[in-house]
């Protein structure tokens, strides 16, 4: 008997990364082996010393084969078993662990906007539809475009096991969001890209694209952000409201605001102009219950003196592994300074 593994990965492609995929078939009962591949093809290596290696790391149904066949999340390592240069899961794996003891969690907002050949999904040939208003978690075909696509993407990883814990229409016409977490920071990054995966290859079986693209359309239009929730125990516990007011600070001081949003994703102050729910690409703010404001604190953690805070700033093209690793370097080193853990 033998199952199919698909191995994903995440490719070297400048400024946005790209998943690449490819099936190995195995014999029921195998473990899932080291797996070279071609990296002069996905930017990784040169044709002179090609040969690059996948490390599974993480592995979960298939719900496109379905059956024992499993998807094989990876990391990417040289031919010496060392993380290749753009393995960034390594260097979160070594962050989550430093500061563990403070139990970080994650939940990602993922958005994204379906495209029709050249236009978004929704969009008349030639023009534009309605302005902004109605789309935003409507109802009516006039206004929802794609829900097919989107409630077979959510059964797709609802059946691999993820934790989705949401989705809803966006903004614009053809634009939608995921939520995946609450999780730690590895699991929620590893999930994050089994689902993103899982999207592109759920919308071809639609004959529609996916796209991540953080300014899909230009002019009056919302853009596309992976808004990322975080807490930690001390934030989560009764009294905690302090060491959310510390979390927020600390992302604010010093060189971190440009520390953080030039690794958020690429053609990020396209998106971050202080319109359309956002703040400044180069400016900082936190407030409560503030979708203009760089980090906002939902009124309900105001309100009950505890909870997680909402970085607005990352892009829909963000790599989690680096959202995430950024954070808790951030705001973990800032609370234990402060005698918040």
């Amino acid at each position: 008997m033998t199952f199919k593994a698909e191995y994903i990965w995440i490719d070297g492609t400048e400024p946005t990364a790209k998943l690449r995929s490819k099936t190995k078939i195995l014999t029921k009962g195998e473990e899932l082996p080291l797996w070279g591949f071609d990296g002069s093809s996905t930017n990784q290596a040169e044709g002179r010393s090609s040969d690059c290696v996948l490390k599974p790391v993480y592995s979960c149904p298939d719900p496109i084969r379905g059956g024992d066949d499993v998807l094989v999340l990876c990391e990417v390592l040289n031919t010496d078993l060392t993380p290749h240069r753009s393995n960034t899961r390594a260097q979160l794996v070594e962050t989550a662990e430093r500061f563990g003891a403070q139990e970080p969690i994650f939940g990602i907002e993922q958005e994204y906007t379906f495209f029709e050949g050249e236009r978004p999904l929704g969009f008349p040939i030639g023009g534009f539809p309605a302005p902004q208003g109605g789309y935003y978690c409507g109802v009516g075909v006039d206004e929802i475009h794609g829900r097919d696509v989107v409630e077979a993407h959510l059964e797709n990883c609802l059946t691999a096991g993820l934790g989705i814990s949401g989705i809803n229409a966006e903004v614009m016409p053809g634009q939608w969001e995921f939520q995946v977490g609450p999780l730690t920071p590895v699991v929620v990054s590893d999930q994050l890209w089994i689902a993103r995966w899982l999207l592109y290859r759920t919308a071809e079986d639609f004959r529609v694209s996916a796209t991540l693209e953080p300014k899909p359309v230009k002019g009056d239009w919302n853009g596309a952000g992976a808004h990322t929730n975080f807490s930690t125990k001390a934030m989560r516990e009764d009294g905690g409201y302090p060491a959310i007011i510390t979390a927020c600070e600390s992302l604010g001081e010093g060189s971190k605001p440009l520390d953080h949003v030039k690794n958020y994703g690429a053609g990020i102050d396209d998106r971050l102009t202080g319109l359309h729910e956002t703040a400044p690409w180069n400016e900082y703010s936190y407030g409560v219950s503030d979708r203009g404001a760089s980090v906002r604190i939902p009124w309900q953690v105001e309100k009950d003196g505890k909870g997680y805070i909402e970085d607005r700033r990352p892009n829909a093209n963000v790599d989690p592994y680096v959202v995430t690793r950024l954070l808790v370097d951030t705001c973990c080193t800032a609370l234990e300074k402060a005698g918040r853990v």
